[in-house]
């Protein structure tokens, strides 16, 4: 795959020809190749964003009748994100038109009564480096865009008469240059090939990720982060026939293209599954001119919905990974396992080649692609998708804002929402059996409608896997991602009308505030009362108050304790209640008609806790960007981030809650660095450990145990002949053991502050074999799972019989101070809705 000479077919000579030309012309002004406008062959070293963006630019001003540029958005950290829409002028002329008409053949076009005219371009969508440190793609989006605009070569002008082009050069500009800069800071004046040289080591966090640490490429369907909401805005916009996402993998694996390894979900058509197979077999035909290998049907699957190239299929298009070897331990040159040496140049042409051979291939089948893509979306409105025709959220007022939060994801979506009344029947998420409902003003999402795919695979309470070797989480439902009683039905409920949650109005009071500990937004304004030095307290009991009931870790708000504040508190809490849309319920006296009165030792002072996050080497950077995004973006409470490594160095009487994300600490390891740990928590310090965090404090013998399991392998476990395998089995022998993210039935202590505002079960996605022994003394069990409470997803055959009758959430106490255990991530990629709650209040109550 990775010789140093190429032998390109004609298609592509002409091209690269004009490379090296200095530059070609239309309409009086001249628009210079990659290599010319750079000055250094393209590939031969890394682009920062900012030249990327400016050739973008450059191409658009001498090219303005056959490209126009548009900035989306930007990142985080100010970096613009832009799309290059390219065309014939006739195309270009009309983009408005193209781009209305294709809306109406999705159905998704506000005018209904507006003709749709079939004979319509193709849309082809080309998302270049998504993930920062997979750099070469960006190379080959320069390339390819001059390709699409070279007059000299009629080849490509013919493409774009029936096609139209998108490209984003850059996803991921905030990783991109983390990485870019990095390693044009450690290479020297020539690069060194040897895997061993420290720039083929990339430092922590890596530039895979944007700002925050989040993979961009698991965000599509979330789009948690500003940059996939920015893009998905526009996406919904154009919805393209074919969208490909450019990546890299590993050094020694050759070039992955269409079509995908199983498993597909049941709603790929078939004509989406076949023309996966037509576009890999023109890309085949390229590379086997030019002797490079490749591999097909292998590792990439399309199941999980927020990738880059199942979001496109489930929005009706032909959606594509394609993966080059190199990634971030590629650098410029590294010599692989064979002995031969990768450049980026080589990772470069690779992709730019499938860039032309995909547009190829779209041009010539843009009637069929457009007609199938009408076909999809007349049949997603007329029949659905699956067998269940609706889906209803009950519209519990407990749940109001986690329902307000899966609206918001909706909306992101376009998917269409109505509300309900009447009586129905449907599967019921909780009991998993039929049950009979009554719906009043309740949450009904209809199958039949436009994104009627998206709306089954996001919703379906068990998808169904013809293949357990997967890339990805199995199990995502939203009813259980975000923990409301819900109903899959098969029959079709009609809405009454729009569903919307009101506005909550807050009275005025002279005495004091409740507020109902129900949510994250409640948290986010409790956060926002803290930071003003507002001086806050929370029940410990459920109690009731001037005829309302209030539940555990209702929020109390009171004169007595903010008499510095004089008239002007009560209007600051009902102004910042209103930012947040938190109903808060104006309270008269302390006395409670039930339960403790407010001076109770069962009402205790709310603090605002110091916070410090471990970072850094040995910490996940998944896990840490998780709750950094959280606090920053969120709730906007401050907390401090410390790496790891200079554990030695925290003040610890500055610190009261310290978060420990998913790693391994090797701080742990140390007498010193531990007993100084423990120490701190003995005098009141509160720690909140996540996932492998879990196992490293058990491991260190600091208090909770790993439940020992017995091997669950069927069989005699005396006969030696059920050691026998086969070699081809291996990868299904692997999973067997394991699961790669499914959901489970949590039993919750919902009277332990842990739990406060959950009900009497949470739904937990479990991603590892990870059970630990419940705490018999000095401890207390606030989350377990018990025998048979699988809901959905995978498990291997191994595993299943071990993940039962352990603890996965927890609380400690150590002296004076605690350390809570969650051994699950409640935060998994800032989706999994139900579970902030408890992280909140793991940081926030149980240290108070």
């Amino acid at each position: 795959m990775y010789r140093k000479s190429i032998l390109f077919l004609g298609l592509w000579i002409g091209i690269l020809c004009a490379n090296n030309n200095s530059a070609v012309a239309q309409s009086g002004r001249s628009v210079q190749s990659p290599d010319d406008f750079l000055g250094y062959k393209t590939g031969s070293r890394f682009t920062p964003h900012w030249k990327i963006v400016s050739y973008f630019q450059h191409v658009a001003a001498a090219m303005p009748a056959m490209v126009k540029l548009e900035q989306y958005g930007e990142t985080n950290e100010g970096r613009p994100l832009l799309l290059a829409f390219i065309s014939t002028p006739e195309n270009i002329k009309n983009l408005g038109q193209i781009q209305m008409n294709n809306l109406r053949l999705a159905n998704l076009s506000k005018d209904k009564a507006a003709p749709v005219t079939e004979n319509a371009p193709a849309i082809v969508w080309l998302s270049y480096n998504v993930h920062g440190n997979e750099t070469s793609s960006s190379e080959a989006a320069m390339m390819t865009l001059y390709a699409m605009v070279n007059p000299t070569d009629t080849k490509y002008a013919a493409w774009l008469k029936n096609t139209v082009v998108i490209i984003d050069p850059c996803l991921n500009p905030d990783g991109r240059d983390r990485y870019v800069n990095w390693y044009n800071s450690v290479v020297g004046k020539n690069n060194n090939p040897l895997r061993m040289a420290r720039e083929h080591r990339e430092p922590w966090p890596g530039g895979r990720t944007n700002h925050y640490n989040f993979d961009l490429n698991r965000d599509w369907a979330w789009q948690t982060q500003v940059e996939s909401r920015q893009r998905l805005k526009v996406y919904q916009q154009w919805m393209p026939q074919v969208h490909v996402d450019f990546h890299e993998q590993g050094v020694n694996e050759p070039y992955y293209f269409a079509p995908a390894a199983q498993p597909y979900h049941d709603v790929i058509t078939p004509w989406q599954r076949d023309f996966q197979v037509t576009i890999g077999k023109n890309h085949a035909k390229y590379f086997d001119a030019n002797g490079w290998l490749y591999f097909t049907k292998e590792v990439f699957d399309l199941y999980y919905p927020s990738y880059g190239d199942t979001y496109p299929i489930y929005s009706g298009a032909i959606g594509m990974t394609y993966e080059q070897g190199g990634g971030p331990s590629g650098g410029s040159a590294i010599i692989n396992d064979e002995g031969d040496t990768l450049t980026l140049y080589d990772r470069m042409i690779h992709h730019y080649t499938t860039s032309l051979s995909t547009i190829e291939i779209a041009s010539l089948n843009a009637n069929k692609l457009v007609t199938e893509f009408r076909k999809f979306y007349n049949e997603s409105l007329a029949n659905g998708n699956g067998e269940y025709k609706t889906y209803v959220i009950k519209n519990n007022p407990k749940d109001r804002e986690r329902i307000s939060a899966l609206i918001g994801l909706l909306d992101k979506n376009g998917i269409e929402y109505s509300s309900g009344a009447g009586n129905g029947k449907g599967f019921q998420y909780n009991s998993g059996k039929e049950e009979n409902f009554t719906l009043n003003n309740d949450l009904v999402i209809s199958a039949l409608q436009p994104r009627s795919a998206l709306v089954k695979v996001l919703f379906e309470p068990r998808g169904k896997l013809v293949d357990t070797v997967t890339y990805d989480i199995t199990a995502w439902s939203l009813p259980y991602a975000y923990g409301l009683e819900a109903w899959a039905c098969k029959d079709k409920i009609s809405g009454n009308g729009p569903f919307s949650i009101e506005k909550p109005v807050s009275a005025t009071t002279t005495y004091g505030y409740v507020i109902p500990w129900n949510g994250i937004r409640t948290v986010k304004l409790a956060a926002q009362l803290l930071k003003k030095g507002i001086l806050l307290r929370y029940a410990e009991q459920p109690f009731e108050v001037n005829g309302n009931k209030f539940d555990r870790g209702a929020i109390i708000v009171l004169k007595t304790a903010n008499k510095s504040w004089g008239n002007a508190l009560f209007e600051t809490v009902q102004k910042a209640a209103d930012a947040e849309a938190v109903r808060i319920y104006a309270v008269s006296t302390g006395y409670a008609d039930a339960g403790y009165d407010f001076g109770s030792d069962k009402v205790h002072p709310f603090r605002a806790p110091r916070i410090v996050l471990l970072t850094g080497e040995g910490v996940s950077s998944y896990g840490a960007g998780e709750i950094w995004h959280f606090f920053d973006q969120e709730i906007q409470y401050p907390i401090t981030l410390v790496n790891a490594s200079d554990a030695a160095n925290i003040r610890w009487n500055e610190t009261d809650v310290l978060i420990m994300p998913d790693g391994n600490y090797r701080f742990l390891n140390d007498k010193a660095q531990t007993d100084a740990f423990k120490d701190w928590i003995n005098k009141g310090g509160h720690v909140v450990a996540l996932e492998g965090a879990v196992s490293g404090l058990a491991k260190a013998d600091i208090g909770i145990r790993s439940k020992r399991q017995e091997d669950a392998e069927s069989g005699d476990s005396n006969n030696p002949y059920t050691a026998l395998k086969k070699y081809e089995d291996r990868d299904r022998l692997a999973v067997s053991g394991g699961t790669p993210g499914s959901i489970y039935r949590v039993e919750m202590d919902n009277t332990h502050p842990l739990a406060f505002g959950y009900g009497n079960y949470y739904y937990t996605l479990k991603m590892d074999d990870k059970v630990y022994e419940f705490f018999k003394d000095n401890g207390w069990n606030v989350g377990v799972i018990k025998k048979d409470n699988q809901v959905a997803g995978f498990v291997g055959a191994r595993l299943k019989d071990k993940l039962k009758d352990g603890l996965l959430f927890g609380v400690q106490n150590m002296g004076n101070g605690s350390i809570t255990y969650l051994a699950d991530n409640p935060m998994f990629r800032s989706f999994w809705e139900s579970g902030k709650l408890m992280f909140c209040n793991a940081v926030f109550l149980v240290g108070n």
